[in-house]
């Protein structure tokens, strides 16, 4: 595979040095230095991608890990990621693959055409872009994701939405579904705590929700002090449904301490409830809570009889009450997300998958 495959988006400052325009960094590098992700890099005058073709591994999840409620429920998702991150994210759950600046975590290859053609034969109906950001790999992400298409797998990226406009578009042009990480909804958080801004974000969301047909769904860790207050919960949670609708589901999930933020407390179930009580009193339809075991509050419930739709229990899927279009058995009305007849039976295994060359 190419340690030095060429990208789009970047142009010359000087004659020694460049600038990336991928993301809202935009860092400018002399000859042979890296960029903040530490996987583009300024080699012979132009920024290349140093982790095209190379994985810290392949795994096979529900797709109910990524988290996504209402799209494919049940299935097998085919997740990989690369090295690196441009967030610097205190409280990364993943860091020893984000934080990783040793391509020795690099350890499998795989071409795009080899991960789908895998994806299709262990049976995935979908590929995830996950465990560090795919904004990073665009390229790699972009032809894994056109090679799936002809198989009619579909691809899921799992990102921070920190990306620039016109990148954005090329990427998200090959997606099929998202979930977002809204961090906070305080920009003093995200400049302490993530290193970047909310602005563009916000952007990215706003995008992907009246721009294009891509589903796509919200996670928030809410950290004790820092992000769950019900002011901030209270504010995010109206902007969702102003801007987003109504229909958009959030994830609301506990924060575990990691990283740099090991001496904060694990969030208190009850800070989950309360969150998710508030988005729901504010118009959001699907809340949900995370990382922590709640059967109710992991269930999907129609919105508007109360009825039970989609039991979870973790991973598991449990009773189900959706008709074949996609509706509320109880009471005819129609269920946000993309849905097939039959709900899949992956449940919580989870199987790691050696590509290695």
């Amino acid at each position: 595979m190419s340690t030095h495959f060429p990208t789009h988006y970047w142009h010359k400052l000087s004659e020694d040095r460049v600038q990336c325009d991928l993301c809202p960094r935009y860092c400018k590098l002399k000859e042979g230095k890296q960029g903040f992700c530490f996987v583009r890099e300024n080699y012979q005058g132009a920024i290349v991608l140093n982790t095209y073709g190379l994985s810290s591994g392949f795994c096979i999840d529900p797709i109910e890990k990524k988290p996504f409620s209402h799209f494919l429920p049940g299935t097998p998702v085919f997740s990989f990621g690369t090295a690196g991150c441009n967030l610097a994210c205190k409280f990364c759950q993943n860091w020893d693959i984000s934080k990783s600046r040793e391509m020795h975590t690099l350890a499998d290859q795989a071409s795009p055409e080899t991960i789908a053609v895998t994806a299709e034969k262990l049976g995935c109906r979908s590929v995830a872009y996950t465990y560090n950001d795919p904004v990073i790999f665009h390229e790699y992400a972009i032809d894994v994701a056109m090679a799936c298409r002809e198989r009619g797998i579909q691809s899921v990226a799992v990102t921070a939405g920190y990306v620039c406009a016109e990148p954005r578009e090329a990427f998200y042009r090959h997606m099929d579904a998202a979930n977002v990480d809204l961090k906070s909804f305080n920009e003093a958080f995200y400049h302490k705590l993530t290193g970047a801004h909310l602005a563009p974000v916000l952007e990215t969301l706003k995008y992907l929700k009246h721009e294009t047909s891509v589903w796509f769904e919200l996670t928030t860790l809410l950290i004790p002090g820092e992000n769950d207050s019900d002011e901030e919960i209270h504010n995010m949670t109206q902007w969702v449904v102003e801007e987003l609708g109504p229909d958009v589901p959030m994830h609301f999930t506990a924060f575990h301490p990691d990283w740099k933020m090991r001496d904060y407390p694990s969030t208190p179930h009850d800070t989950l409830i309360r969150a998710r009580n508030i988005a729901r009193e504010k118009g959001v339809r699907y809340a949900y809570v995370g990382n922590v075991h709640d059967r109710e509050a992991s269930s999907t419930w129609c919105h508007h009889c109360g009825e039970l739709l989609i039991q979870r229990d973790w991973y598991e899927l449990g009773e189900w009450h959706l008709d074949m279009k996609g509706e509320c058995e109880h009471c005819g009305t129609p269920v946000a997300g993309r849905f097939e007849q039959r709900p899949g039976h992956w449940g919580a295994r989870r199987q790691p998958v050696r590509l290695a060359v």
